[in-house]
This record gives C-alpha cells, sequence and structure tokens, in this order.
C-alpha cells in the first residue's frame, strides 16, 4: 500500500459552487464514496484503505463531471437528442450515440479541472518515478458494481495512455462511453434515469503485466462458495475480460488454498505494449509458449489468500480483476486493478451446489483420512 502523505502534496482542487472536490486521490476514496467517484474507484480507495496492493491513481469526480457537462452545455442537448427513444430500436439507438459521443469528445475541459487533472499526474509520474507515466483510464459510473445491477463493462477502459493530452483525450471518451447505445438501452431497461447518472474517471498507473486476469471467490459456474477460481492469460487482462481467449483456469479450496482444479488452455492471443508505439495492442502468443501454464502455482495462492481478504473485507462473494507485473520482483509483483461485488449466485438464495465432492470442510477430513498432507 502507498502512504496516502505520499500522494497528497495540497489541497485538491475544489468546485468554487459545492466545495466538493473536482479531482481526488484513490485513497481519499472509501467504499460510501459511490457518489462522489462512481464504484469502481470508491472500490479502489476502499481496498488501499484496507491495505490490499493496488496501483496508485486518482479519479475526476462526479462533481468534476456535471462542471464538464454544464460548462459545455451539453446536458439539455443530450436530453434532446434521447427524447422519445425507443430503447429496442437499435439502429435509433447507435445513431443518438454516436450523436451524443461527438458532441462530448469534441468539448475541452475548464482550465481548473485541466490543470487539477495535469497536476495530479505529474505527482503519480513523479510516485512512479516514470516520466510520463503509463495509465489505465477508467470509466466508473455511480450506477456500477453495485450488488444487484451489473453494470461491469457497460463504460470504456484504456489501457497504456502516456502524457497529459492523451489523458485528457481519453477522459473524455471515457465521459462519452457514458451514452453508448449499450449502455443507454441497459439503463432505460433498469429504470436508471439519466438526471439521476453521473460518471468518474480513474486515472490508475498500469501494471506492466506479464500475466493477468480475473478471479471470482465464488464459483461462477454453479456457486460453490467454498472455491476461488482464477482465469489468466499473458499480457493485459483485456484478453480475459473481453473472452477473445481461452483462459487457463484454476479452481482452489478456499481454506486450504490447494489447487483442486486446472485447465491449461492453448492461448494464442494476447495484448500488451508496442514498444514502438508505447500503446497497448494485441500480438501473438509465441509458439513455444501457447501451451506453457501462465501462473505458477505460488502466484496461485497468493492470489486466491489476497482474493479470501478481500472477500472478508466485503463479506460477501467478489469478482477480482488482477495483475501480474514484470517490472517488479516476485513476493510483491500481484496487483489488484478492481474488485466488484458477484451479481449472480451472491443474490440467489437457494443454497449454493459443492464441486468437488462436498465443501471445504469435506475435503479437509477427505484429506486426513487419506493421510495427505493439507495445510
Amino acid at each position: 500500500m502507498v502512504s496516502a502523505a505520499l500522494a497528497i502534496g495540497q489541497r485538491p482542487v475544489q468546485s468554487p459552487n459545492s466545495g466538493l472536490p473536482l479531482v481526488c486521490w484513490f485513497e481519499d476514496c472509501l467504499k460510501e464514496s459511490v457518489p462522489l467517484v462512481g464504484g469502481k474507484c470508491s472500490s479502489l480507495g476502499e481496498l488501499i484503505n484496507a491495505g490490499v496492493r493496488v496501483p496508485p491513481g486518482f479519479a475526476l469526480t462526479t462533481e468534476g463531471y456535471r462542471r464538464f457537462m454544464a460548462g459545455a452545455g451539453l446536458t439539455p442537448e443530450i436530453a434532446s437528442v434521447l427524447a422519445g427513444l425507443d430503447a429496442r430500436d437499435l439502429d435509433a439507438l447507435e445513431r443518438a450515440s454516436a450523436k451524443i459521443r461527438v458532441l462530448i469528445e469534441a468539448q475541452p475541459f475548464a482550465e481548473e479541472i485541466e490543470d487539477g487533472v495535469a497536476e495530479c499526474y505529474r505527482k503519480l509520474a513523479l510516485r512512479a518515478c516514470v516520466p510520463a507515466v503509463p495509465v489505465a483510464v477508467r470509466s466508473s459510473a455511480t450506477a456500477e458494481d453495485l450488488a444487484g445491477a451489473s453494470f461491469a463493462g457497460q463504460q470504456d477502459t484504456y489501457l497504456w495512455i502516456r502524457g497529459i493530452d492523451e489523458v485528457l483525450h481519453h477522459m473524455r471518451r471515457c465521459i462519452s462511453s457514458l451514452y453508448t447505445g449499450r449502455a443507454i438501452a441497459y439503463r432505460a431497461n433498469k429504470g436508471f434515469g439519466d438526471d439521476t447518472l453521473a460518471i468518474s474517471v480513474g486515472v490508475q498507473k498500469m501494471a506492466n503485466a506479464y500475466t493477468a486476469g480475473v478471479m471470482f471467490t465464488i464459483h461462477p459456474a454453479n456457486g460453490d462458495r467454498s472455491v476461488i477460481v482464477i482465469d489468466s492469460n499473458f499480457g493485459f487482462g483485456e484478453s480475459v475480460v473481453s473472452g477473445e481467449v481461452t483462459p487457463d483456469h484454476f479452481v482452489v479450496n478456499k481454506v486450504t488454498l490447494d489447487i483442486i482444479a486446472r485447465t491449461i488452455s492453448h492461448k494464442q492471443l494476447c495484448y500488451t505494449v508496442d514498444p514502438k508505439t508505447q500503446t497497448s495492442r494485441a500480438i501473438e502468443v509465441p509458439f513455444e509458449r501457447q501451451n506453457v501454464q501462465s501462473l505458477i502455482d505460488d502466484e496461485i495462492t497468493e492470489l486466491a489468500w489476497m482474493g479470501k481478504q478481500i472477500e472478508k473485507h466485503y463479506g460477501r462473494p467478489m469478482d477480482i480483476e488482477w495483475a501480474v507485473d514484470k517490472d517488479l520482483p516476485s513476493g510483491g509483483n500481484i496487483f489488484i486493478l478492481q474488485a466488484r461485488p458477484e451479481t449472480v449466485w451472491s443474490v440467489k438464495r437457494r443454497p449454493a451446489l459443492a464441486a468437488f465432492g462436498g465443501s471445504a470442510m469435506d475435503y479437509i477430513l477427505s484429506g486426513m483420512l487419506a493421510g495427505k498432507r493439507v495445510s
């Protein structure tokens, strides 16, 4: 965990009208900060304050978003485009989306917002000891990652962004992704009005991932709470999250942290940084690595242990994104990129089905009877 004292060099830039910050650091956020920084950024702040290893970063707050939209005079124009729109008409949705996104992305930020973001980006680069530090620019909507509503993936994330001009440009793209056709339709179907919706944008130091992926502290296929499931691939986690590859798959006993099932997949594609253009791009996995396990067993065990701690902190099953940074030594190079409540099995009333012959205690007892070391 990075000390908050290193992150805060001056008072945050505040809106003169509300007194709320326009930009704030992740470590100043908690899970109750959703109205200010959205679900994703509030979760990152909560994890940092709980002692979880998270790459540092900052957020344009919802107050900054509102100030941007009001200053550009976009709210009435967007409302006019959306008025009377049929959420079932896909062609009309896409036309409205394209019009709104062009409007948003063409608008500059107010000088005070631009200066606040630039100062935070400069300090983030100093903390990372990397000039023009590569960052992930992540959308964080106030209705995102909430229990009972799977808004994850509705808005955009951009990886390996360098330089303040590119950061500001991709922040506007994140804001405009609030109005993709899919997002407009989903909100309409769920009854979320645009008048109560806001978005924050997180800017987080990139983990230069050798391997990355997702982890569930409940089995996503059958709801078994006695296991942790980890999916991984080489490079950034985008290939796993997007479903572009079949990742390596590991099932870990939640009590003993033993790996009780593994499937090593044929992995042909991964995302990594292009050294010439300094951008994230898809490449072919070298032939000799395509059938190699992308996580070593010690990393699987450490990830599962981290997943247990996160689940314990939140008190519910979690859906977690993670990365192993190849620029750092082992033992301190596994990072949590985001964590959100699992919203499928954890809200069901029926008891979870146990996989692999029973519960975690069944597994321990069977191991003892067989004379197997289980811890």
